[in-house]
């Protein structure tokens, strides 16, 4: 039974335990629903990593990241801008690595 997993989500990588929680990139999945990323890796505390295997991840909810705030300043140019972003978030956890 392996520990851990390093899975491929929205083009990041990703080395997760079961039931851990993640924060990635807004997924298309609706809440509740579960789904199978794709698994790069497996391995055991002690031993190495395996080719593939199954890992199920249960997208919990949809949120926003914090704010960032960006602010431009010119010195002597009579120019500023300030922006803001929130990225589009989605909280995952793990439900079980086979």
């Amino acid at each position: 039974m392996p520990d851990y997993a390093v899975i491929a989500l929205g083009g990041k990588q990703y080395r997760v335990q079961q039931g851990e929680q993640l924060l990635v990139d807004r997924l298309a999945h609706e809440p509740g629903a579960t789904f199978s990323p794709t698994v790069l890796a497996t391995g055991t505390a002690g031993g190495g990593l395996s080719d593939g295997g199954t890992v199920n991840v249960i997208v919990e909810e949809h949120l926003l990241g914090p704010k960032l705030l960006v602010f431009t300043y010119r010195a002597k140019k009579d120019s500023k801008r300030k922006r803001g972003h929130r990225s589009r978030l989605s909280r995952v956890r793990i439900d079980s690595i086979a």
